[in-house]
């Protein structure tokens, strides 16, 4: 207990009834409930007694083996010898699956049961959608999983799906689900979702298993309490209501995961739920700066609706932290990267793992990736894909390199039914197998008018469609003129592009892909930034070829960034968004991107104060994960769809800064908003 501090002594020392620690960031979270968890075991409860639930695999095996540390147990056993009681210690779904192992009888499942993946259960989807009559076109099996999982988390159950739905998509949904949970019981399986669904409802409905299961226990703990969801906060309600023994432990401020179902009401309303809670407020800070928690402190405090909590430093002073702005996002990625290049080259006291670059969306760090490329400072990128890794870049990427070399095998096959044209696997093997044969490209063979006869009618108008897109456009990229086309009207490749991906009707393929609007989102910007790179190129070269372009993205390398560097555990730079940073620190951090649209994101700007709020709480996050440097950084204007458009400051920089009441600042918001109305008008 020496090595705590007051108000961790305090939370590790009560011993019982309902008990709410607030532990802002970098406050000594895992110490205090791996302290406590002792302490409860050399005070007389019974190790194997006590639950403790987190959210990663990751995160319960290192509180297990500190918890083994404190106690002194042996990390393995000698065959033959007993075993000494340990906490139970896990993820809410791996104890969702204990329960059900002891349970299924109830729900009429047999004693084994399976687990689906999420291809397993797309097959199911697949035939049950089939049984329905509804094509793929209409609605896929991943985005069936999608809306059902939605319901699931929301407790919403098959029968009352068509009252939940408020699309057709929806609507077909609801139709099905009923039958997809009969086909997985006809199958002894759960698919991911099931797995929290069904103990809660065995806990919440059957009040001999709740008995049962909450009486295994005396106390019981969950770590991130903020991040729970509905069905995760009615397990642990069941588990506690008796012994009332509960020991939670989170930080509204940093409850980051609303978009995936965690409600942050359930760490806000603790004492209502639990009006005898013992609430212990950690604010003792061990990771950045007097500077950067002012900062921090600062921002926070804008939110409405939080807990009353200051972090206070351990560590005096610290550099301030800066704000640099630049001409556009390509100066931006270049001045960064420049600083940090030539830090780690002339200061030997730092290396390019102490460096952290943090962003919102996934389209940010492509031009941060060209210039690390160019620096040759070795870089990871993580929490979201490298931009060249990205199935939507790459599917444009090929078919740019198939328009240029109709021959280049690989590109043309990545994108020859992509999206569908009626070139089936049964016509691409007949292909392929001709080709081999004939020895000459798929290509070639598409040429030969009495193979093409042998194909399904079908192939035959996709491969008409083919040859005539290919043609088109290597006519555009060359800048090729028609009779009639004025030389002055010669259209940019940018807008070359444009056209290509309306004929092809991509991003109406991304929607129809993937139901969740996040992730459609997600992946149309993806193709922005491919539009935004071959703009930028164009700038700058003397006489801009799609040739060219193609060449000078294979020439900036791949051999930074790759999944190979983390399993080596190269030092380098991490680029990552906001949500994969949660929980790490950094000796030096650069939060790009800060304006209006970005963080907060578009989607926050509509008027929900409560999606606004968690977009600051994204960007409290991203402040605390600095221990010795903050760098805020934005772009004056940034390339969208082609052409550069006037950004707008965030409103957090001003919360920052001390100058939440400046005009501009209102001005920002304003801005923003109707720029989000005037986009979502065109988009429809």
């Amino acid at each position: 207990m020496g090595q705590l501090n007051p108000a961790q002594s305090e939370a590790v020392g009560t011993l019982g009834g309902p008990l709410l620690v607030l532990a802002g960031a970098g406050t000594g979270k895992t110490r205090v409930i791996t302290f406590r968890v002792a302490n409860l075991i050399k005070h007389g409860a019974a190790a194997d007694r006590i639950l403790a639930v987190t959210f990663t695999n990751k995160a319960a095996m290192e509180m297990q083996e500190r918890i083994s540390g404190q106690l002194k147990l042996p990390k393995r056993v000698r065959r033959g010898q007993p075993a000494p009681a340990r906490p139970q210690i896990g993820t809410f779904h791996s104890h969702c699956v204990q329960i059900l192992k002891r349970w299924t009888g109830e729900l009429g499942y047999p004693d084994r049961f399976t687990i689906y993946d999420r291809s397993d259960a797309e097959s199911v989807a697949r035939t049950v959608l089939r049984e329905i009559r509804v094509a793929e076109s209409t609605l896929s099996p991943s985005d069936f999983l999608s809306i059902v999982s939605r319901w699931k988390n929301a407790g919403v159950r098959p029968e009352n799906a068509d009252s939940a739905a408020t699309s057709d998509q929806e609507h077909i949904a609801a139709s099905g689900f009923r039958r997809y949970q009969r086909a997985l019981k006809l199958q002894a399986a759960f698919d991911f979702d099931d797995l929290l669904v069904f103990a809660e409802q065995l806990l919440v409905e059957n009040s001999k298993v709740r008995l049962a299961e909450a009486g295994r226990y005396d106390h019981v703990l969950v770590d991130e309490y903020q991040d729970t969801n509905g069905c995760q906060y009615r397990i642990i309600k069941a588990l506690a209501q008796g012994h009332r023994n509960l020991c939670v432990v989170g930080d509204d401020d940093q409850s980051i995961y609303g978009w995936r179902g965690a409600e942050v009401r359930h760490i806000l309303n603790f004492r209502q739920d639990w009006p005898e809670a013992k609430v212990v407020r950690l604010e003792d800070n061990y990771r950045s700066t007097d500077a950067i928690l002012t900062m921090s402190n600062r921002l926070i405090a804008f939110n409405r609706e939080r807990h009353d909590k200051v972090l206070r430093p351990a560590r005096p002073n610290g550099k301030p932290p800066r704000v640099l702005q630049f001409p556009d996002e390509n100066e931006e990625a270049k001045g960064v990267v420049e600083e940090i290049a030539e830090r780690i080259r002339l200061d030997k006291t730092v290396s390019p793992g102490d460096f952290a670059i943090l962003f919102r969306t996934n389209e940010q760090p492509r031009p941060f990736e060209m210039e690390l490329r160019k620096r040759k400072v070795p870089y990871m990128i993580t929490g979201s894909q490298s931009f060249f890794d990205r199935k939507e870049v790459r599917d444009i990427l090929a078919y740019l390199r198939w328009i240029e070399s109709p021959d280049d095998e690989l590109a043309f096959l990545r994108v020859i039914n992509v999206p569908p044209r009626g070139m089936g696997a049964g016509s691409v093997d007949k292909l392929l197998k001709q080709a081999v044969a004939t020895s000459t490209s798929v290509w070639k063979v598409m040429h030969d008018d009495v193979f093409r006869a042998t194909l399904p009618t079908a192939a035959q108008g996709g491969i008409a469609s083919l040859k005539e897109l290919q043609s088109l456009y290597k006519a555009k990229f060359d800048g090729q003129l028609s009779a009639h086309q004025d030389p002055s009207q010669v259209p940019s490749m940018a807008e070359v592009l444009i056209k290509l991906i309306d004929d092809l009707k991509y991003r109406e393929e991304i929607q129809r892909l993937y139901a969740e609007p996040e992730e459609a989102a997600m992946r149309i910007g993806s193709l922005e930034s491919v539009l935004n790179a071959i703009a930028q190129y164009e700038e700058s070269a003397a006489e801009p070829t799609l040739d060219d372009f193609l060449a000078s993205i294979v020439l900036s390398g791949r051999e930074y960034g790759s999944g190979k560097d983390k399993q080596q555990g190269l030092n380098a730079v991490s680029l990552m968004t906001y949500h994969s940073a949660k929980g790490l620190e950094f000796p030096i951090v650069y939060m790009i991107g800060m304006e209006e649209g970005v963080l907060p994101h578009r989607r926050s700007i509509s008027g929900e104060i409560d999606s606004v709020d968690e977009e600051r709480r994204l960007c409290y996050v991203g402040v605390t994960r600095a221990q010795d440097e903050l760098t805020l950084s934005l772009p004056q204007s940034r390339f969208k769809w082609g052409k550069p458009r006037p950004t707008y400051p965030s409103r957090f920089l001003y919360e920052l800064t001390g100058q939440g009441d400046h005009p501009n600042r209102i001005k920002s918001i304003q801005a923003a908003a109707q720029e989000a109305k005037k986009s979502g008008r065109t988009k429809r």
